[in-house]
This record gives structure tokens, sequence and C-alpha cells, in this order.
């Protein structure tokens, strides 16, 4: 037996039977608040469940959360927070009425939150002799939306005609419709959070984007709470895993129902995993709004101006929030454009997360739209850069090519742990995207970074320039310091931790490398400044000519002049420090080295007289010589002898 889950949700004016049909079909109840009950009307979300086998398929049933919303103007704000996540709408109109006002606003929302697929429940058929006529009036009212050719079902809820063709129609849509996504980035957002005694806080939502295992850990956003997955249900049933797609209670610890009065969990919050962490209080989206009248709305006429303030809903959240748009212009009904709400308090969410705006009186419906940067600037917004950024994204929402493009159009780098985490795309599928960018040209691994590889080229460019100066300015130093080179490459880099990528980069280029804390250019040899040019050459030249007998240190730089030229030599590496006594050609110690090493090949050991006749040195040099071996993991001495060590020939291979 094969269960997919998934969400329905109503939508319709009060009084036009949306619960009535809920529990006709689900046998449950969804008004579950005695003012519900007392009033006879929807206020909060109510929720059912209901088992439909696929007619085409014994073996296949459609597990539906079925999410009832309210009716009334006064409510909308709840019939927000509960159709975010549906996956198909039942829009639940009176056979003996009209297209009302509110169903109009429902229909709306719908298509401001990406709902695509809806069915209409013609209620009250009973009340009717024919339903043609209302059914030819609602087929009119929604020739203009995306939900122009859903099907029609009458129905009565009390009698129970039509009940079998609507759960039809329900599983044949359903049938078609993907199962709800697992992009492995779990998200519930709270419609309900309570304390039953002796069990602590219990939350429930719409899980989506991914599955929770019992034992997580999670966090509360935006509050920023780490808590631990106690318990998981869903509709009643204890679990190991919950799954996109399902209706979903959440046994939390550490964590209190907020009161007025003291910090907590609210509707509206998130169940997360604990590296979805990054809240902002401002978003780059597209703004877009129907051309479509609610009668006795007249605000929904009016513009959009710069800088209202708003009421954005977002998941199962309400959030004070202002507009601004791009210039000084203000939105009008059947316009869309680039703007930036910028909110009164942190928010949580997603880059491809859908919103509704309502406006401050809470009297309307104005505008909905799609998060394109949900962690915006607010000093970048007016940016050509970012408004590159934006109309690209805005094109294509849902497009992961362009997603990881845009970023690194604008950015030039990302680090590869952050790329895209909070968007609605798979780390698997950005992983195969990035991969096929790198092998088209398009961008380049940099370490822990990714970048646009063209400006990558610039910047590796800049650094080049910037060692070569360097290297013209300070002819006499081995390199150019790192203290140096890193506060000057950040004025071009805006990371500082890509300063090391790019290092590291030049390094493995072959051309660069580190000389202690400075690096260099392989062909730059340092040259003694012109006021010790004399004595360097002087020195070189009298080692040279007795290149195992060279005069001891204070006969090679008798004054201050020579001194300093000695130590520049011997810091370029071309003299060797052996000691107070001894000061040889670099060139000179790698070929007795070599001389030391054959012999030892040859004759497995050797006393001191042996290497010095060997060498054809004295012991004033020798002793240095050996004792540096020593040093370098070469030889060992064992009692009177010399020996090559046993990890020196392990490393060439030769033990």
């Amino acid at each position: 037996m094969t269960r997919k889950p998934f969400i329905v949700g109503t939508a319709g004016h009060i009084d036009h039977g949306k619960s009535t049909l809920v529990e006709a079909l689900t046998g449950t109840d969804p008004d579950r608040l005695p003012e519900e009950k007392a009033r006879g009307m929807t206020i909060d979300l109510g929720f059912a469940h209901v088992d439909i086998v696929d007619p085409d398929d014994a073996n296949t049933i459609f597990s539906l959360g079925v999410v009832d919303v309210p009716g009334h103007a006064d409510f909308v704000k709840n019939m927000v927070a509960g159709v975010g996540s549906i996956d198909l709408a039942v829009i639940v109109v009176a056979t003996d009425d009209r297209w009302m006002p509110q169903t109009e606003e429902h229909v709306q929302i719908l298509e401001y939150l990406g709902v695509t697929s809806a069915v209409v429940a013609l209620t009250k058929s009973d009340l009717v002799s024919d339903p043609s006529e209302a059914t030819e009036n609602v087929r009119q009212q929604l020739a203009s939306t995306r939900f122009a050719d859903a099907e029609i079902v009458p129905v009565s809820a009390i009698g129970g005609d039509g009940l079998d063709e609507l759960k039809a129609v329900i599983a044949k849509i359903l049938k078609q419709t993907p199962p709800p996504t697992d992009i492995g980035k779990p998200r519930l957002h709270i419609d309900r959070a309570f304390s039953p005694r002796g069990v602590g806080t219990v939350v429930t939502g719409t899980l989506s984007d991914g599955s929770f295992n019992k034992g997580d850990s999670a966090k509360v956003q935006p509050l920023g709470e780490r808590t631990t997955i106690r318990n998981l249900q869903s509709h009643n049933t204890n679990l190991e895993q919950v799954q996109p797609g399902m209706r979903t209670a959440i046994n939390l610890s550490d964590v209190g129902v907020g009161k007025q009065d003291r910090k907590g969990i609210h509707r509206g919050d998130v169940v997360t995993l604990s590296h979805f962490d990054q809240t902002s209080r401002q978003m780059d989206v597209l703004v877009e709004r129907s051309s479509r009248e609610v009668p006795g709305q007249p605000a929904m006429t009016k513009p959009i101006k710069q800088g209202q303030r708003v009421r954005v809903h977002l998941g199962g959240a309400s959030h004070p929030a202002r507009v601004n748009f791009h210039g000084t212009r203000n939105l009008m009904p059947g316009e869309s454009c680039l703007a930036q709400l910028r909110f009164d308090d942190p928010v949580f969410a997603f880059y491809g997360d859908r919103f509704v705006i309502r406006d401050w009186p809470k009297s309307c419906s104005l505008a909905g739209g799609v998060i394109l940067d949900a962690h915006a600037q607010a000093q970048r917004f007016r940016s050509e850069a970012q408004q590159r950024f934006l109309q690209a994204r805005a094109e294509a929402p849902n497009d992961l090519h362009i997603a990881v493009t845009t970023l690194l159009g604008r950015d030039h780098a990302v680090s590869k742990e952050g790329l895209l985490r909070q968007s609605r795309f798979a780390d698997d599928a950005i992983a195969a995207e990035v991969a096929k960018l790198g092998e088209g040209g398009t961008l380049e691994d940099a370490g822990a970074w990714l970048v646009d590889r063209e400006w990558w080229s610039t910047v590796l460019t800049h650094a080049s320039d910037l060692i070569g100066a360097y290297h013209k300015d300070h002819a006499d130093l081995a390199g150019m310091p790192l203290r140096d080179l890193r506060p000057a490459m950040e004025t071009y880099v805006p990371y500082p931790g890509l300063v090391d990528a790019a290092l590291t980069a030049l390094e493995t280029s072959g051309d660069y490398e580190r000389v202690g804390s400075a690096i260099k250019h392989k062909q730059h040899r340092p040259s003694l400044p012109k006021e010790l040019k004399v004595a360097g050459d002087r020195i070189l030249k009298d080692l040279a000519a007795n290149p195992l007998e060279p005069p001891n240190p204070k006969e090679l730089a008798p004054s201050d002049s020579d001194y300093k030229a000695l130590r520049f030599l011997i810091e370029i590496g071309e003299v060797l420090d052996l000691g107070d006594k001894c000061a040889l050609l670099t060139s000179s110690y790698e070929n007795a080295k070599s001389t030391v090493i054959d012999y030892l090949k040859a004759n497995q050991k050797a006393t001191v007289s042996e290497m010095r006749q060997t060498l054809g040195t004295t012991r004033r040099v020798l002793m240095p010589i050996l004792d540096r071996l020593d040093k370098e993991g070469v030889t060992i001495r064992v009692d009177d002898y010399r020996v090559l060590s046993r990890s020196w020939l392990r490393k060439q291979g030769l033990a």
C-alpha cells in the first residue's frame, strides 16, 4: 500500500458551507473553538484528515490533510496563514448565492501564493433544481485566473450528493500533481502552539521542503531558540519521521509558548534545522498586483505608495513592514515591479518564498510576490548591480542556473558553505549546477570559495602586479611581506578570507612561492643594495675560491658593511650559516651533502676522520656540516660513526 501525503485547503465566502463540506468529506468538524461553535462560523484555521483511494489503483491512497480557512473578511489574515503550503485548493461557492467579494479575495490570494491546482465545490446544490446557471457564473468569474479550467462539481454536504464525484476529481488532480519535494531543508510554519499538561510545548503546521526525525536538533526562527524534537505525530499517529506534505505536530524541548509578558513560540514562527540561522530586516522582492477588483474594497483600486506601511503575510506570520520601490513610483492594480520590504523586526525566509501584502488597517489584500534576495541590504537596493541581479531573478525565480549565475555576477565570489543555503533548491541540485558551470568555464573552485572565473583572473593579476611592483621597489628583499599584501588586496577583494584563497592560487600556479612570511615570484632573485654590492661580491668570491675551506665569518666580514652583506646573502639563501666558525655557499653545502650520502650508501657507516678525508676539509668545517645533516634527519650518530637514518631512507624508498 502506497500512501501519498498532500495538503488540501478550502477557500471561499462565509456561509457558503466550507466547514460543513469538510466535515462531510472527513467526518471531522474543523470548527474547534467554542466561539466558532457559538457564532456558527470559522474564525481560526481548522484541520481534518481523510484518505482517498486512487480510483485507478486500489493500492494507492492519497492521505490528505485538510485545512479549513475562515471566510469572513475580518479573518482573512488567518486564511492566508492556512493556504501557504497547500497542493490543491477547494474553492467553495454556494449554488444559491453568487460569487462574493471574499471568494474573489481568496482566489487572488491563492494566485499570489503560487497555488496552481483547484477544484470548485458548488455547495448547497440540493437547494436549486438546476445548478447550470451557478456553474456558468463561476466559470465566468474564473475566466481570467489560472483556475479558468478548474472542474466544477455540484455537491450537497447535507444530503451527500456529489461527494463521491468531488473525491474522484480531487484524486484525479492529485494523481497528476508531483509529490511535495524533499530538498533536505525542512520547515514547519507554525499555525498552532500550545502546552498540554505534562507534555511540554507542542506546535503544529504543514511540513515543507524536507523531513524531520525524532531526536533531531532544531531551531525556532526568527527567535533563534535551539530545541530538540522529542516526538512527532501526523493525524494523531506517533512517527519516527515526518515527510513534506504532512500535517505535523512536534513536541519540542526547552522552549515555551509565547505569552504577552514573555518570550516564546507564536504562530508564524518556523521550526527548521539548526544550521538555517539567517534572519533579515530587508528583503528584495518582486511585487505583483491583480487587475481584478474586489467589490466593497476601495483600497484595492488605489496605488501602493512609496514607503507605505503594510502587513506582509509570509508562511503563517504577519510582519509589519514598509514597501519601497525602485525610484519614486507607486504601484497600481495590474502592475508589477521590484521592491524592497523593510521589516520592523527580523524575519526568517528563503529565496523563492511567496508572500501576500495586506493593507495596514487589515481591510484588504493589496498584492503578492516572491522573494528574490532574502538577505538584502538597504544601501545596495538602488545600485545598478542589484537591479540587474533582481531583474534576472524576477524573470525566472525558480531557475537554479539563474540563481547561481546572478549571485556570482553580483558578488563575484560566494562561500561554498553558504551558496543558496536558504533557498528552495536542494543541495545536490546546487552541487550539480556548480559542477556544470565549472566545466563550462563560468566559475572556478578557490578552496572554500566559488568564484566567477573572469573576475578571479583580474584578482590574481592584481595580486601579481602588487608583488611585481614590490620586487621592483625592494629588489634587495626576498619577497613581499604578507602583512603588506593582505591590506592592499582587501581594498580590491571585499572578502578577507578570499585573500588567502588568492595567495594559494598564485602558489598553485607554480609561478609564486612563500618565503617565510613573504611571497615572491619564483624568478625573483634579491639583489644587494648598491652600497653593499662590492662587499657581497667579494664574500661570494672568497667562499667560492675554496668551497670547503672557507674563511671563518669574522674574516669574511670584518666591517659593518661586510657583515650586513653577509647577513643579506644568508637571508636570501645563497650562503648557509653553520655557526660562529663556519659559513658556506649553499651550493657547496649541497655538494658536500651528496658526497656524504653517496659514501654512506656505499660503506654503511663512517667515522669523522673518514668523512674529513672524503670531503677534503678540516674539522672546523666538517663538524658543522655533520651536525646540520643530523638536524635535517639525513644522518644519525651511532657511537663513533655516522649512518644514514632509517626515516630518511624510508622517505627515499630505500628501506
